[in-house]
């Protein structure tokens, strides 16, 4: 089967199914593992993809997701130019979940669906807190503040790892928040896993130096940490990863 990849997340789901083999382009952004993608056809970012182009290698079917807001535009336009295609938009972990088996099944690999997901569910074991459990803010950006909220999978992970996420509470899938208003849920931890950006430019001091943040226990303890968007905010196998990182920021409160 040739497949076309519009996401990081699914082209990394692929991989590791150990079907690489089948990709026959990727979006821009899809930068693991970097030994496949380095050699595939890019189309594009993920609202910009040149569905033309994706045409033009003649997949057999393209997997996409709604997980960027604006990409049921690109979906949209892949259908009309009559390409099938295999939409994820997961919410909790679960649904990523599925969405792995959805895709093994596709490739016709289901067996291997089924045990990736078990080697996730098995390597994220829930910690049992100590006490109150530390609130954690994952952040996806910075200015404004935009949180993970009720339909993120982050909140899971979040729990597993032994803390809570005060903003899955707000009925969206992240939500921007003044500072103020941020500050007033008191995070133990931040998380800055910000879309876009090499972890080696995340700075602390950009959350720290927040106007009206200087009592926030975060802050006062020194607990801003980085934890890769490609860990926290691609809904895949390397979740794994993020939940590891989780499970050490949290330990260090």
């Amino acid at each position: 089967m040739r497949v076309f990849s519009h996401t990081c997340s699914n082209t990394e789901i692929v991989c590791a199914l150990g079907c690489a083999a089948q990709l026959v382009g990727v979006d821009a952004d899809s930068d693991y593992p970097p030994e496949v993608v380095a050699s595939l056809p890019k189309t594009g970012r993920d609202l910009n993809l040149d569905i033309d182009a994706v045409r033009a290698l003649a997949p057999d079917l393209v997997l996409t997701s709604l997980t960027v807001p604006g990409h049921e535009k690109v979906v949209a336009a892949l259908e009309a130019a009559g390409m099938a295609v295999l939409v994820c938009d997961p919410q909790s972990l679960d649904d990523v979940y599925a969405d792995i088996g959805r895709i093994a099944a596709a490739l016709g690999v289901p067996a291997r669906g089924e045990q990736l997901v078990a080697e996730m569910e098995a390597a994220m074991p829930e910690v049992a807190p100590r006490g109150a459990r530390p609130r954690v803010l994952v952040e996806w950006w910075p200015k404004p503040v935009i949180a993970a909220a009720k339909y993120s999978w982050v909140n899971e992970l979040i729990r597993r790892a032994g803390g809570m996420n005060p903003w899955e509470v707000f009925d969206a899938k992240s939500v921007p928040q003044q500072n103020a208003d941020a500050a007033a849920l008191a995070p133990d931890i931040v998380v800055m896993s910000w879309c876009g950006v090499k972890v080696a430019h995340y700075r602390a001091d950009v959350v720290e130096r927040r106007e009206g943040w200087m009592a926030v226990p975060a802050v006062v303890h020194h607990r801003v940490v980085p934890i890769s968007e490609a860990f926290l905010g691609r809904p895949g196998p390397r979740l794994v990863e993020g939940y590891r990182q989780l499970r050490v920021a949290l330990a260090a409160t």
